[in-house]
């Protein structure tokens, strides 16, 4: 199986150079059904530089603004639309029938030509900032995510021609938070840039010995299913993408200050392409129209999406303590699963928001929010222990798991008879997921306080804690009479108890 990396060059060779399939497989030294595999794939999911071409082709001067116009359409189109010498060659025929008397080797031999002029040519730093192109970067910036402070990141993909862009928030700046954000800003305008810029970040480019630049496995994967061109500064060179530069600041000025708060980075992120799309509506600084009018042209220059979906996910295999929980980072972020994986080799898929353990059926065995940032952090999911522990309670305090529990916890399950043990802890575990495990660990606290080991108790206090109903004024139907106000009258009163006193004594006489 041959790496991204020529998969790559095999596809830059048929599709820039203009090269033929037996020439990449002599080059390559690849079977040509396989170079013909990779040319024609489109789903990249995980599951031609001609010799002895002539200067001039006077044959077909008549013909060649036809030619030199399909081509030029072919920049716009995707790899697999775009027009092949065949092709070429019977749009010709049936255009003009007699009067074309050129040959199929004549229109490839000028095709490899124009190919190699038009679309390889591109290639260097642009003068002047064409239609459907773009450029990425990433800039820093804090957010609260459920009342928590991070010192995030926020991807910036502008583009030169209208002054227009997105940008979306993340906690790192790893490859799965890039890929994340574009494959999100893709998916909202409908449609991908012909060329991105980037710089030489970590997370997609590796340098050798030699000073050669070598691209991730996964960015490739990910360039190819969207068929954009990546196109990398010279290091240390971030003024040769001065617009998304430009861009970092303005929207870290305009959108996040003051520092923005959210419970969740995912639904926060669809707002900001809401606002960027609202931002556009301004006047652009150099030309008369807005910048929403200019990103037209730039979204008609743009290619269609891919009809299938691009799963932005890596895949790592980790192992378990004794405690069934996993580390990543060099040991920085640890993460549970379920006491029955405790010791074993699980499959771990990451995303940029999330880690999920998964079983060798590829079902989750647990759910994290991805954890970020240098400091030692652990996340726990406590559901899976509690169930567990629940079918042996009399084995907790000689479990591992006992004290890991939260304080609280350990002192609700003492003060409990060891017949209520397992009802207990199994009414933690619905506690756990019924709301979260922070409210299980209040409950219990509340329990501890109040002296209540019962298990009804301890569901009485959640329902009290959780069960805040809120009800809607009561407001009178028109027409409803009015009452009138309720007066006291003290001589009504005195004068009833004065009677009933006389009454009283009349008939004490009798």
């Amino acid at each position: 199986m041959l790496t991204m990396t020529q998969i790559d060059d095999i596809r830059r060779a048929f599709f820039m150079k203009g090269k033929t399939f037996s020439e990449i497989s002599r080059e390559f030294k690849v079977d040509r059904k396989t170079v013909r595999k990779y040319i024609g794939q489109d789903n990249w999911n995980v599951e031609v530089k001609t010799s002895g071409a002539k200067r001039a082709f006077p044959k077909l001067e008549p013909f060649k603004a036809d030619i030199d116009g399909w081509l030029e359409e072919d920049k716009k189109a995707r790899r697999k639309q775009r027009h092949t010498a065949k092709r070429i060659y019977e749009r010709l025929r049936e255009k003009y029938q007699d009067k074309f008397n050129c040959s199929y080797r004549t229109i490839a031999s000028y095709m490899a030509m124009r190919k190699k002029h038009l679309l390889e040519g591109s290639c260097f730093l642009p003068l002047k900032h064409i239609p459907g192109e773009a450029q990425a970067d990433f800039g820093e910036a804090d957010f609260y995510e459920d009342g928590t402070l991070f010192h995030g990141y926020h991807l910036n993909l502008s583009f030169p021609y209208s002054n227009a862009g997105y940008v979306q928030l993340f906690k790192g700046e790893n490859l799965e938070c890039l890929l994340q954000g574009l494959k999100d800003i893709f998916e909202h305008i409908g449609g991908v840039p012909q060329r991105i810029w980037f710089d030489n970040a970590t997370a997609i480019v590796k340098f050798t010995k030699k000073g050669e630049r070598v691209l991730s496995q996964s960015f490739l994967r990910f360039k190819q299913h969207y068929g954009f061109e990546a196109v990398f500064c010279n290091p240390y060179s971030g003024h040769e993408k001065g617009s998304v530069e430009s861009k970092v600041g303005y929207y870290r000025r305009n959108f996040l200050v003051p520092a923005p708060r959210f419970e969740r980075c995912e639904e926060f992120n669809r707002r900001l392409l809401d606002l960027c799309d609202k931002d556009m509506h301004r006047r652009h600084y150099r030309h008369e129209s807005t910048i929403a009018s200019l990103f037209d042209e730039d979204c008609r220059n743009m290619l269609k999406l891919p009809e299938s979906c691009y799963e932005v996910a890596a895949y790592v295999t980790v192992k378990t303590n004794a405690y069934a929980k996993f580390s990543l980072n060099a040991g920085c972020h640890t993460y549970s699963t379920s006491p029955r994986y405790a010791n074993s080799r699980l499959l771990v898929k990451l995303t940029a928001h999330e880690v999920i353990a998964l079983d060798e059926d590829w079902r989750q065995i647990a759910n994290h929010r991805r954890l970020y940032g240098p400091n030692c952090q652990e996340s726990m999911n406590w559901l899976p222990y509690l169930a567990q522990i629940a079918r042996r309670p009399r084995a907790l305090k000689y479990s591992g798991i006992y004290e890991l529990l939260p304080q609280a916890f350990r002192e609700y399950l003492d003060g409990c008879d060891k017949n209520a043990l397992g009802q207990s802890l199994r009414a933690l575990a619905l506690l756990c997921s019924r709301g979260s495990f922070e409210v299980a660990v209040n409950v219990a606290a509340e329990a501890v306080r109040l002296k209540a080991q019962d298990l009804d108790s301890l569901l009485v206090i959640y329902s009290r804690m959780t069960d805040i109903r809120q009800f809607e004024a009561v407001i009178s139907p028109a027409g409803t009479p009015k009452l009138a106000a309720l007066s006291l009258d003290a001589k009504s009163y005195d004068e009833a108890f004065l009677k009933r006193e006389k009454e009283g004594s009349v008939n004490a006489q009798r």
